[in-house]
């Protein structure tokens, strides 16, 4: 892996289920799908979001609380029930004025497959169908929800430059 690829990268795009979470659907007696997410990949989704990194959400799923707790992180950009991720995927570099190969897709199975093959880092958690851990430029050892995105925009912003190191030190 050449770190130059990580320094190229000026945004970030999400699948949810697989990456963000395990994979693990929880459905109570109302319907109600839960999942949960992964404390330390938020924190880094924040400082992303504060440097001026964006973060693109583009999910196949459809579910309010995946919503709510993106939205409460911070990110603007997020996309439900999308069922062509890439024409997505073009239209917010379009709109962001990134090209394709500037941004970060972590994905962890078919669907991500287009836009992996798309973009300039394509990434995937350990856990990931073998096909996509084929496709991908990086291959975390950490599987989805597990801390996964936080890896990959840690190494990305202190790559860059804009890790918080001062800011940990300074309030010692």
């Amino acid at each position: 892996m050449v770190l130059t690829e990580f320094k190229q990268i000026k945004g970030f795009v999400l699948d949810v289920d697989g990456v963000l979470t395990d994979g693990t659907v929880q459905v109570n007696e109302s319907g109600e799908q839960l999942r949960t997410f992964n404390i330390k990949d938020g924190y880094a989704m924040q400082l992303a979001i504060k440097q001026g990194y964006p973060i693109f959400i583009i999910t196949g799923g459809a579910s309010r609380g995946v919503e709510h707790r993106l939205k409460g992180l911070g990110v603007r950009e997020v996309h439900l029930k999308v069922a062509d991720k890439l024409t997505r995927l073009r239209e917010l570099a379009d709109v962001y004025q990134l090209e394709l190969s500037q941004l970060m897709y972590i994905g962890d199975d078919i669907p991500d497959f287009s836009c992996m093959r798309s973009v300039g880092l394509a990434v995937s958690p350990a856990d990931a169908v073998e096909d996509i851990k084929k496709i991908s430029h990086y291959v975390s050892a950490l599987k989805g929800g597990k801390g996964v995105v936080r890896e990959l925009i840690e190494k990305v912003l202190k790559l860059q430059g804009n890790w918080y190191e001062d800011e940990m030190i300074k309030s010692i």
